[in-house]
């Protein structure tokens, strides 16, 4: 049987391939379930310092399974949105939470919950045939996998409006214009490589740092300037204690390139 998440490590990258090629890699339960608990194992994987996430084939992924959600709905006795607790809450919180740098590298079609996730990531790398559909109100839903939180965020609220009310996609150079995209590559051959060498770089770099950025990020959004500077006043006591801190001092003081061990 075929693995549904593809787990690849190489030193300190790990990625994770939505695995259903045939399927624009469409999110089943198997693979949502595979996804959310691989999330949880590398959140205190102290050998995972980033992780790029990809999809087979030409597509990064459909979105939710609708063949798979249509037998949810035909079930009398089931509530066939459960999958949103069950699934892409857990999900949605584990990539935004997640205290290590994630890339998403987006080639061909992100919809729905596929481009939610891409969302989710701290870095997206496009490719010329990469588009983003936020495909929710087209089968009568709502934005799930955390896209009511990105979105406006990555676009202003306005536009966020926009993309979910009227469901159009967005192409490549819209998306690169919008910041859907943090760069976008001449070749959809690169999309994984250049993702994949951004997340080497960075998981040579400070990772406890780059995991106590995200959390400020995300304590300053929602919050005052009072619990911004808080969540500052947190950050830089843990990663003044870090080896990585004073290695890295060091270095500088004596005209030295650092290295980042991540502690």
């Amino acid at each position: 049987m075929t693995e549904p998440l593809l787990v690849d490590r190489t030193d300190a990258v790990v990625t994770l391939t939505l695995n259903r090629p045939t399927a624009m890699n469409s999110l089943d339960v198997a693979l949502k379930e595979a996804l959310r608990d691989t999330l949880a194992e590398l959140e205190n994987d102290p050998s995972c310092r980033a992780v790029v996430l990809a999809g087979a084939g030409g597509s990064f992924s459909a979105g939710q399974d609708l063949r798979e959600h249509v037998q949810s709905l035909e079930a009398a006795d089931a509530d066939p949105l459960s999958t949103v607790r069950a699934h892409y809450n857990p999900i949605a919180a584990r990539l935004a939470n997640l205290p290590k740098p994630v890339i998403a590298a987006v080639r061909g079609m992100a919809a729905g919950a596929g481009a939610s996730l891409a969302f989710l990531a701290d870095f997206r790398i496009g490719g010329p045939k990469t588009r983003f559909l936020m495909a929710f109100a087209g089968v009568g839903l709502a934005a799930d996998t955390g896209a009511s939180w990105t979105l406006p965020r990555l676009v202003g609220h306005a536009k966020a409006v926009e993309l979910l009310m009227l469901a159009e996609p967005v192409g490549a150079e819209e998306a690169s214009r919008l910041g859907l995209l943090t760069r976008l590559v001449a070749d959809d051959e690169q999309v994984l490589p250049t993702a994949q060498e951004l997340a080497a770089r960075l998981a040579a770099g400070p990772t406890v740092a780059y995991g106590e950025i995200k959390r400020q990020l995300s304590v300053a959004e929602a919050g005052t300037l009072a619990d911004a500077l808080a969540a500052e006043a947190q950050a830089q006591s843990t990663c003044g204690a870090t080896v990585d801190h004073r290695a890295s001092t060091m270095a500088f003081v004596n005209k030295q390139k650092p290295t980042f061990e991540g502690r």
